[in-house]
Formats: C-alpha cells, sequence, structure tokens
C-alpha cells in the first residue's frame, strides 16, 4: 500500500470545499500587465507597490554584481557566505530606518521564523495580534514561550492579557504594521505605551508598509511619529522585506546593535541558511536610494486608493478597513470569491481570491494590490469589469 495515498483523499476535500490550488502560469516579468496564455491583463496580484520589481536599474545593479561574484555564496553568513554587497546593505538599511544596525535574511519569513524563537524561550510570554501574518504566527510556534492572541487591533484585550502575565521572564509583542489581507494599520502609538507600561519587547513588521507609508517612506513607525514621536525609539525590533515595494528579494531586522549581534548568534534561520545572493543585495541597495530619489512613486498612491475603496463601496462592495494601498473585496464564500476572480480574469483582470487558511473561513476576498504602475484607464477597467459581476 502506498503510504501517500491519504494526499489524493485530502486534495479530494480540499477540491469539492473549493479551497484546491493550483499553481499559476510562470510569467516573465512582475508588471502591472502581464501576459497569461497570450491574453494580456492587468494585474492586481502583486506587491510590487513601487513598481520596482522589473525596473531596469535594479536589474542592472543585479547583474552586474553577479558577473563580479557570481550566483551562490556557497556557505552561511558566519562561515564564508556574507559578502562585502551584504554589509553595504545592512549599513544602509540602518542608516535608512534610523536604527544601530540592520541583519539580512533569506526571505522575510525566514526572519520572522528565526527572530521570535531567538527572543522568547521557555519561561516567556508572547503577544500576537490574531490577524498577524503566517511567518509571524510559525515563529510563534516555533518559540517554547506561552502563546497569546488578542483580537485584532484590540488593544484593551491586549492590556488585559499583559496585566494578567507578571509571572513571565521576558515578554514579546509582535504584530505587522500594515496587514497583508485587511489592508489596515496596527495602533502602534498604544502599542509601544503598553510595551512600555509592561516593560514588554515591542516587535513590528514592516513587509508591507516600508518604501510606501511615512513622510519618506520609511514605514508605519514613521507614519505615526508625527503624533508619537518617540515612537521610533521605543520600538524595538523591526523586520521588513525587499520582495515587495523595494522590488528586490530577502527579508531584513533593524534595531541595535546589540539585538542584531545577537540575533546572529542565535537565530537559527540565519545561522544555518546560505546567504542569499549577493546581486539580490545590490537591487535593493538601488532600491533604498530610488525611494528618496524619486519620492512620486510613492505620493498620491494611498490618496488613489482611497479614491479607488470610495468607488468599490458604491457599487456595493465590501471593503473592510483598509487605509492602504492593499485592498480587500470581502466576499466570504469561497466558491463566490472564486468565481468573480475566474469572471475578472476572464475580463483581462488578475485579481487574486483568497481563501482560507490565508483568511478565516467565512472570510474569502478578492485581494487588490494597488501600485504606482497601475493607469487610471486600468482602474476604470477594474471597476467596469467588477461592475458587470455584481
Amino acid at each position: 500500500m502506498d503510504p501517500l495515498t491519504w494526499i489524493d483523499e485530502e486534495l479530494r476535500r480540499l477540491e469539492s470545499a473549493d479551497l484546491l490550488r493550483s499553481l499559476p502560469p510562470g510569467l516573465r516579468a512582475a508588471r502591472a500587465v502581464v501576459e497569461i496564455a497570450g491574453q494580456s491583463v492587468i494585474n492586481f496580484a502583486s506587491n510590487d507597490y513601487l513598481g520596482l520589481a522589473a525596473d531596469e536599474r535594479l536589474a542592472n545593479a543585479a547583474a552586474e554584481t553577479f558577473r563580479e561574484q557570481g550566483v551562490g555564496r556557497g556557505a552561511s553568513p558566519l562561515v564564508c557566505g556574507r559578502s562585502s554587497i551584504h554589509e553595504q546593505l545592512e549599513q544602509r538599511l540602518a542608516e535608512f530606518l534610523g536604527t544601530e544596525a540592520a541583519l539580512l535574511f533569506p526571505t522575510s519569513f525566514a526572519a520572522n521564523a528565526g527572530i521570535i524563537p531567538a527572543l522568547a524561550d521557555d519561561g516567556d510570554a508572547i503577544y500576537g495580534d490574531a490577524k498577524n501574518h503566517a511567518s509571524i504566527i510559525d515563529g510563534c510556534r516555533l518559540s517554547r514561550a506561552e502563546r497569546h492572541i488578542y483580537p485584532h487591533v484590540d488593544m484593551q484585550a491586549l492590556a488585559s492579557l499583559l496585566a494578567q502575565g507578571k509571572k513571565y521572564r521576558r515578554r514579546l509583542i509582535v504584530t505587522d504594521t500594515l496587514f497583508s489581507m485587511d489592508g489596515d494599520l496596527a495602533p502602534l502609538p498604544q502599542l509601544a505605551k503598553l510595551a512600555a507600561e509592561h516593560k514588554a519587547m515591542l516587535m513590528v513588521d514592516e513587509a508591507h508598509a516600508v518604501g510606501v507609508f511615512g513622510k519618506t517612506g520609511r514605514g508605519v513607525v514613521e507614519h505615526f511619529s508625527t503624533e508619537c514621536p518617540e515612537l521610533a525609539t521605543q520600538v524595538h525590533i523591526r523586520v521588513g522585506s525587499f520582495g515587495k515595494a523595494l522590488g528586490s528579494a530577502g527579508g531584513f531586522v533593524c534595531g541595535s546593535t546589540a539585538l542584531v549581534r545577537w540575533l546572529a548568534n542565535r537565530a537559527r534561520t540565519y545561522v544555518f541558511s546560505t546567504a542569499h545572493p549577493a546581486g539580490i543585495s545590490a537591487a535593493a541597495l538601488v532600491a533604498l536610494d530610488l525611494v528618496d530619489r524619486e519620492p512620486e512613486r510613492r505620493r498620491g498612491l494611498i490618496e488613489r486608493a482611497a479614491n479607488l475603496r470610495s468607488r468599490l463601496r458604491e457599487q456595493g462592495w465590501h471593503t473592510g478597513r483598509s487605509v492602504s494601498q492593499i485592498i480587500p473585496i470581502v466576499i466570504g464564500s469561497a466558491n463566490r470569491t472564486m468565481q468573480i476572480a475566474q469572471g475578472l480574469r476572464d475580463r483581462g483582470i488578475w485579481a487574486p481570491g483568497i481563501r482560507p487558511p490565508s483568511v478565516p473561513d467565512g472570510e474569502s476576498l478578492l485581494r487588490l494590490g494597488f501600485t504606482a504602475a497601475h493607469t487610471e484607464d486600468m482602474v476604470e477597467r477594474l471597476l467596469a469589469a467588477l461592475g458587470d459581476l455584481h
């Protein structure tokens, strides 16, 4: 008997519940318009918020470094995998976010999965938002600390949990700053206040916010710093991604020199992973410079997204709590969600249907990633297609 027969049964179960995923077609490049099976399709599926993923300047920087240094690094960063380009990027990141130091990870998922267990262990406690990203959830599970989940952005519930938890050695509060499916923001000033009151570490994931939010594109921490000037010093650990607005790949953490030294010794996903290619870091360096040199990429993006949300609501769609470039259209039923997603695809629009376990049961949705590369004509085509399908 084949010991893997259970997989066929589970796949049938997923298919019957409209939860079975299939691999999407391979694309030549991540752009606002892509070609799928010979059809030009407007791409609202991407996290390429600044339109940098296919930028020639990033590609040229990567190609030049690949030619100079090769592709693979051959070992983990602590052995011989860390290149001079990695070092430059870490220094630039620390400068960019105003911290003492930074550390690169192969992916932002690896960052969260490695950092959290390095900060909290047996005898400690972790407090996380119910809608944190899967990488944060898995990082919490990998830790041997007690886990406490508070309802989404419910600061009263978090305060109550913290008040009951004085027995722990160390405590860590961890949250996304911009939630990847809902498109709303964590209340960072309140979180920082609670962390200070209860002597807890505060870790935030800016993956979807860096490059977009804040006066200079430094993220939600910068966004809230106008009302809470001390916020940057109250957030102890800042995680981010190069694979979204910054158009490259990989993850990072920024914080104190002591934090980075500790993580370089104890974050297993750093210690035991081959360093990612130096060419990728070269592209990320260019992207950070472009955030400063081309502010027009982010200026107006949030305002244009707000206008799109308003028009979607006029059509009768439910867009949840979004205040960002991430716009959910909440349908509820997984079956209906996928029907609408297919209807959009038939009309030349790619807007992915998101189903459990990516979202809770009964909260299936279309996730629109609005980017600087989307034109007004593309928006009008999206609205016309959705109008046909309502």
